[in-house]
């Protein structure tokens, strides 16, 4: 199991690496907020395939939280974008 759990942290490592490559370079600030939601996506992934080989749930709860973070900072972004489009 520990082997599984190293692999999927090695994935998840090089996929985190290119997104935040994606968020520094981003030529716009919609390409950062779609690597920022992808960068959160994939640490809430390593938390639940954690969760999963190790049989618990006590990540859940910070699990809930970056989810709706991720979301209202979409919102947010989205918002800011379309004042800024309108004006």
């Amino acid at each position: 199991m520990n082997v599984m759990l190293m692999v999927i942290y090695a994935v998840f490592t090089v996929a985190a690496l290119l997104t935040l490559w994606r968020i520094i370079i981003g030529p716009s600030i919609l390409d950062r907020a779609v690597a920022s939601d992808v960068l959160l996506t994939e640490i809430m992934c390593v938390m639940g395939a954690e969760m999963a080989i190790n049989h618990h749930t006590r990540s859940l709860p910070v699990m809930l939280i970056i989810a709706a973070v991720g979301v209202f900072g979409s919102i947010s972004i989205a918002r800011f974008v379309a004042r800024r489009d309108n004006a």
